[in-house]
């Protein structure tokens, strides 16, 4: 990996992580044209690098992680489910699952599905209009389908706002409980990751990874702003479109 690939990399990273078009198939997808081998340090790299789109949502919702109680009981509820089966089956996701090509496109494309689906309920059954409103079961019951995103291709940011979106949160609510609930959730996996891999790298590769991060920040910034001004006004239909789109496209260069 040279200095221009991790720039990338992280453009890509930060604008994706937040939008649901799962932010690590389009990683593997770009790390793919680039001619990039997926060896142990690139799925590293392409984990560690959302802890720069992590440090943006913390900034932009630094007052409500800091003073809002009831958001935060929200939160932890809905993280449990992903935290203890995250750890469990680390080893079987990194080792079997990142890297593999056939997984992300039928995730892309069910994915892409299933968020047509959720966004047309949405229209007629999403009533909840503050995270307060949602019971604590139903933040659990998001956190479950937050945690079908440890399959590469799902997308967190998907699973957690089609979750919200069927647990009654209107559009804006389910995608802002998105962004708040990746800190705890891409914190830890990012942490442990880097703590399981760090004495594999060497000093260049740390300057790359530290590069990936400032520009994933950065570009995730713009793109929290701009996803959530879009929403305001729109569906989520183009993103279930560009889905199915994006995982036909990546069958057919890589897999036919």
């Amino acid at each position: 990996m040279e200095v221009k690939h991790a720039i990338i990399l992280g453009f890509v990273e930060g604008l994706t992580e937040f939008l649901p078009v799962s932010s690590t198939g389009h990683l593997i997808l770009v790390a793919h044209l680039l001619g990039l081998d997926h060896s142990e340090f690139t799925k590293s790299f392409e984990i560690s690098i959302q802890l720069g789109a992590i440090l943006a949502v913390t900034f932009l919702y630094f007052g409500t992680l800091l003073r809002d109680l009831e958001t935060w009981k929200r939160i932890i509820v809905a993280f449990l489910p992903t935290g203890l089966l995250g750890f469990s089956l680390y080893r079987f996701i990194k080792g079997y699952l990142i890297g593999n090509d056939l997984v992300v496109v039928v995730s892309l494309v069910l994915g892409g599905v299933f968020l047509l689906f959720a966004d047309r309920f949405c229209e007629r059954f999403c009533y909840l209009q503050s995270l307060r409103e949602l019971p604590l079961k139903r933040a659990f019951v998001i956190g479950l389908f937050q945690s079908l995103a440890m399959v590469p291709g799902v997308s967190r940011s998907a699973s957690t706002i089609i979750g919200g979106m069927l647990m009654g949160l209107n559009r804006k609510q389910s995608a802002e409980f998105s962004f708040l609930l990746a800190v705890p959730t891409m914190l830890i996996a990012t942490s442990y990751d880097l703590y399981k891999s760090h004495s594999q790298f060497t000093t260049q590769e740390f300057h790359l990874l530290a590069l990936g991060f400032i520009t994933s920040f950065l570009t995730a910034l713009l793109s929290v702003k701009l996803f959530l001004k879009f929403i305001s006004t729109h569906s989520f239909l183009p993103f279930g479109v560009y889905r199915i789109l994006i995982g036909l496209a990546y069958a057919y260069f890589f897999l036919l």
